[in-house]
């Protein structure tokens, strides 16, 4: 497995590391604009291989043109979040970027799955989608999935169960028009309400949860200024899948074409993913009112993608 990552920002680094020392993949390109910061972060890498037992992995820092024969190429790139700037107000900055760089890799890498990470990540992929260049099994927003993340680890803090045995998904797009479906939830098996009833706990406060869940990123970005290590741990879990052929089920962003009633829109949803990436899109009976919710996030999508 080769792997390209574009950015050698918080996000992308840290991806290089988790790559480096867990991961299994014979190569990574590392590309950044400042070419100097990417040869300094290689140069600093180099020695970790003398403390780690992972496979040996070849990382060299290289121009968009090194990405050739790429399986994957994870886009980090971008303006990052200053202040109190909102995902939606870096539209504008990262569009233009983003363009330019989806059409840069088809020349070189034209068989990659890319994984998009930039903010806002879901309306970027649609608009690196509407280039016309990628298939939408090899055009992923990494999304939603680590919403999901806090979510399981929300509910374990709650319930006193490894986040690992907490099932469910946070749905539509990455930020605050997300939706946390409840019906498809459950713990060890059983739905959230039955598990709390039979193991002497008091039900969940579903919507501060929710409100848990928006508001976590949130506050790490206000008290370190970014959210690298769960944001590049869920971009290792969907190389991880890939790089394996796992079937998982990851919530991603892919295109919909009539998938839950929608359609010309980025949003996630739970898919199956493959060394094809993702390879299949899951039904799921939504009550009236998630389904709703999720419409309601795509048209929040689409209206941000018609402005740019």
């Amino acid at each position: 497995m080769r792997v390209g990552v574009i950015g050698a920002g918080g996000v992308g680094v840290e991806l290089v590391n988790y790559l480096l020392t867990l991961g299994n993949v014979r190569e990574i390109v590392l590309v950044n604009r400042n070419k100097e910061k990417a040869l300094g972060e290689v140069a600093d890498f180099s020695y970790v291989e003398s403390f780690t037992y992972a496979r040996n992995t070849h990382l060299h820092s290289g121009s968009y043109a090194d990405c050739a024969g790429c399986d994957v190429i994870v886009i980090t790139a971008g303006a990052q979040l200053k202040g109190n700037q909102t995902r939606d107000e870096l539209l504008g900055e990262n569009a233009l970027l983003i363009r330019e760089i989806v059409r840069t890799l088809h020349t070189h890498a034209p068989h990659a799955i890319l994984v998009m990470v930039t903010n806002p990540v879901d309306v970027l992929t649609h608009i690196a989608y509407k280039e016309g260049l990628y298939p939408r099994e090899r055009l992923i927003s990494a999304g939603t999935l680590v919403d999901t993340a806090r979510f399981m680890k929300i509910v374990s803090q709650k319930v006193g169960i490894d986040p690992k045995n907490i099932n469910g998904y946070i749905l539509g797009e990455h930020g605050k028009g997300s939706t946390l479906p409840w019906s498809i939830c459950n713990i060890c098996g059983l739905d959230v309400d039955t598990f709390c009833s039979l193991n002497g706990l008091p039900p969940l406060d579903r919507a501060q949860i929710y409100r848990d869940v928006i508001n976590a990123g949130y506050e790490v970005f206000h008290k370190k200024g970014n959210t690298n290590h769960s944001t590049a741990a869920s971009v290792f879990r969907i190389i991880r899948a890939i790089t394996n052929d796992e079937h998982s089920v990851l919530p991603l962003g892919v295109y919909l074409e009539g998938e839950y009633g929608l359609h010309d829109v980025v949003l996630n949803v739970p898919v199956v993913i493959t060394r094809k990436g993702a390879s299949k899109i899951l039904n799921y009976k939504l009550l009236p009112e998630e389904l709703e919710a999720l419409h309601e996030s795509a048209k929040n999508m689409q209206a941000m993608a018609a402005g740019v």
